[in-house]
């Protein structure tokens, strides 16, 4: 599962970014330079591609969304205002694409709906989701547990976890207060921990 191989590269401390050069190839990118957006494709695209497979589940689906958030990042980049945040600027694109998707699929996605939502007060021993992520025994239960959460719960979560974003730039690409981030991301924690539970409990 991608999920876990990206949650050990987190957990364990991934090697600095060569964020200076980022910088230069995106100014470069900006003034048409193929070479340039090509190379910041190659940076960005595993990401990119990871989050959107988590979210649509398909991965077909996955690549062609891909494809669709850098052709549109392509064309905006011109509205990149913070370049250091150019990974959770092109997540955010990628949401806007996910949730088009399921617009032209039929799909209407609940946004404030907390039906699916459970309203657990009592946090669980750990380990916590992050840790149970690092379990390959766990694959198939997380992966099902996941799916259960609202959608848009479950991208907020994926961005903190797998990403490694702060609330700050969760935020943006939600289009959330900090506030809500926060919320979010507790309630889909404590729901991820009430389904497994059962099995928590059994190997503690």
């Amino acid at each position: 599962m991608a999920l876990l191989s990206a949650m050990k590269m987190v957990l364990a401390g991934a090697p600095p970014s060569d964020t200076d050069r980022e910088r230069t190839l995106l100014r470069r990118a900006r003034t048409g330079d193929p070479a340039a957006f090509r190379w910041l494709f190659e940076r960005h695209a595993a990401g990119v591609w990871r989050f959107l497979k988590d979210l649509l589940r398909d991965e077909a689906a996955a690549d062609e969304a891909t494809q669709e958030t850098f052709v549109r990042a392509h064309a905006r980049l011109g509205a990149l205002r913070d370049e250091d945040r150019l990974g959770a600027w092109l997540l955010g694109i990628a949401r806007h694409v996910y949730l088009e998707s399921l617009r032209h699929r039929g799909l209407h996605v609940d946004m404030d709906d907390e039906a699916h939502g459970s309203q657990v007060e009592a946090v669980l021993p750990t380990p916590t989701p992050e840790d149970l992520l690092l379990d390959r025994e766990l694959e198939g239960l997380l992966a099902g547990a996941l799916g259960t959460l609202r959608e848009d719960r479950r991208a907020a979560l994926l961005l903190r976890i797998d990403h490694g974003l702060p609330y700050e730039e969760i935020s943006a690409v939600m289009g959330w207060s900090l506030q809500k981030v926060k919320n979010e991301i507790h309630r889909a924690r404590l729901q991820l921990r009430e389904q497994l539970a059962a099995h928590v409990g059994g190997h503690s």
